[in-house]
């Protein structure tokens, strides 16, 4: 078992379910109400364009990799933050220091889009877009210490979201969206392969990843925040990409996670979307489900190999544009706008 996924028995066992040592339950966070008092103005779900969530990978690769303070992580940005900012009406950079497991300071930015931030009732959209400082699952011992292209983790998600955002721009919608993209999610410690033992071990395991998503959801953009639910897209991109219902999602928002698989099937997207359930991961979502209270799902690309949690090219070199499939894109994205367009017509 690597240590980005944390057996949900075994923090049973320890008495930890999340990362608050004043609780041992992330708890069932309570959805913002709906204000709606008139019927919503209904639109027409949008068609998901694989080839132009496509191209956003491959510009995120061009970038090289987008290891925070890196060159190619500060030209990504730019471009990141003008894109949404062409999309969005409003465009907010949350910048932060963390220091990393290393002892390296890290200077990231959470990219915030907001989309009719006056709206009361808002969804909340998510992906990570940094990319991992060392590929340590490559069985090349050469390359291990290199930075990886991150086209699927990182690049990815963040594409489908681009692609959602210049739908939603195209067919605006009454309701509330915002997209974040948090920062230095994947520069936590693996420990060398050794799992954590203890409930400590697992605590500061735990507190090395998803540092971005850990200050914003201590730092919300706006006091108060409450978004109806979340989604964290999280490696969407990959060839054969199986989607499981993760642990810490059914935990927290087991209804939305099921509506959305439900949703799947009926699409045709079953493949994909598989009606089974896996551990918990640590990820995004995590902290915002135990810090902001938000109920938040996880959309990631789970192994069916029980002695892996993630794909062959999970933290590896082989994580670059020729593992992206377009259709895989299409699957995740043209669920996420259904859902998106369903909630804003009142119907999902």
């Amino acid at each position: 078992m690597n240590n980005k996924l944390i057996s949900i028995g075994l923090l049973v066992v320890f008495g930890f379910l999340a990362l608050s040592s004043e609780s041992c339950d992330p708890g069932t966070p309570t959805p913002a109400p709906d204000t709606e008092t008139t019927p919503p103005k209904r639109v027409s779900v949008p068609k998901f364009e694989k080839d132009s969530a496509f191209t956003f990978v491959k510009k995120q690769v061009e970038f090289g990799n987008r290891v925070v303070n890196s060159p190619g992580h500060k030209a990504c940005k730019e471009w990141l933050v003008s894109k949404m900012e062409g999309y969005a009406d409003n465009v907010i950079q949350q910048n932060f220091s963390a220091k990393a497991y290393t002892g390296k300071a890290l200077n990231g930015t959470n990219i915030i889009a907001q989309f009719n931030p006056k709206a009361g009732k808002r969804i909340l959209l998510a992906a990570h877009w940094d990319t991992r400082h060392i590929a340590d699952s490559d069985l090349e011992k050469t390359t291990r210490n290199k930075p990886i292209d991150g086209a699927d983790d990182g690049g990815s998600g963040v594409a489908v979201l681009l692609e959602v955002g210049r739908l939603l721009k195209a067919n605006p919608i009454e309701m509330g969206v915002d997209i974040i993209f948090f920062d230095a999610e994947d520069h936590g410690d693996e420990n060398d392969g050794q799992d954590p033992s203890t409930r400590e071990e697992q605590e500061a395991s735990m507190k090395t990843w998803c540092l971005g998503s850990q200050h914003w959801s201590k730092n919300l953009h706006t006091p108060g925040y409450m978004p109806k639910f979340g989604i964290l897209l999280d490696m969407v991109g990959s060839k054969n990409a199986r989607f499981a219902k993760e642990g810490y999602s059914m935990q927290a928002a087991p209804n939305v996670m099921n509506k959305i698989w439900k949703l799947a099937k009926a699409m045709g997207y079953s493949n994909y979307f598989k009606d089974e359930k896996e551990n918990g991961v640590i990820d995004d979502h995590l902290f915002v489900i135990q810090n902001a209270r938000i109920p938040m799902i996880d959309i990631i690309n789970l192994s069916e190999n029980k002695e892996q949690t993630f794909g062959d090219h999970w933290h590896t070199q082989n994580d670059n544009i020729e593992i992206i499939d377009p259709r895989t894109l299409r699957a995740v994205g043209q669920v996420v706008l259904a859902v998106v367009y369903g909630e804003a017509n009142g119907t999902f």
